[in-house]
């Protein structure tokens, strides 16, 4: 008898088959299946000198509109999260100055990842 758990590691969700084998069975049954390798996440490392801009989803960073050192509006995006397949505008919280850009396009982030500090 065998049953499927879903199983999450560092974010990656992943499907595992587990087959139960009596006691005293010399095998173990293996069955192969491309399995997607699992890859640590980047540090996140915060500079502390401003307010960090965090991700309210997981997700890709689809593009990222501005670089350190522009100045923004509050409302203004600042990068565009694809998640669930839509588009999701990560906007400024207040008025400011980028002062630490911590992803780049393609990365995956976790919900609440700090995505950028801003002064």
């Amino acid at each position: 008898m065998s049953k499927i758990y879903k199983v999450k590691v560092e974010g990656n969700v992943y499907e595992v088959e587990v087959e139960f084998v009596s006691e005293g069975s010399s095998s173990i049954p293996v069955t192969s299946q491309q399995v997607a390798p699992v890859v640590a996440p980047a540090p996140v490392v915060v500079t502390g000198t401003g307010t960090p801009v965090t991700a309210p989803m997981q997700g890709n960073i689809w593009k990222i509109l501005k670089k350190v050192g522009d100045v923004v509006k509050a409302g203004e995006t600042i990068l565009i999260l694809e998640a669930m397949k839509m588009e999701n505008n990560i906007v400024a919280p207040k008025d400011g100055t980028i002062v630490s850009l911590l992803v780049k396009e393609g990365e995956s982030v976790d919900s609440g990842s700090t995505l950028l500090e801003l002064a």
